[in-house]
């Protein structure tokens, strides 16, 4: 016995919610992948732009100069006891010294 017409549209209905919800796993699968490989240029770009700044005074000058446009306060925080030249271990003694 053949399916109703009403069963046939269920069915379709039914493949297409199926389609749609591979289609929504694989676009989120594909932003999070994207999102990755953004996030990891930024990392290699900023490796590149310190270690020129620490070879290079025209870099040291231009990374001191993108450092002081940092508007939101809670990235400028992040900044609060780095230097170039000292890092984390100059911030750790700052802080050691504060205590």
């Amino acid at each position: 016995m053949s399916a109703t017409r009403t069963e046939r549209i269920e069915a379709a209905r039914l493949r297409l919610e199926q389609a749609k919800n591979r289609l929504r796993q694989l676009e989120a699968r594909a932003s999070q992948e994207e999102r990755k490989r953004d996030t990891r240029r930024k990392i290699i770009l900023g490796g590149l732009l310190l270690d020129a700044a620490g070879k290079e005074p025209r870099f040291a000058g231009l990374l001191d100069e993108l450092v002081g446009r940092i508007q939101r306060p809670q990235d400028r925080t992040a900044f609060d006891d780095w230097s170039l030249h000292g890092g984390v271990a100059q911030a750790a003694d700052r802080i050691a010294e504060r205590a």
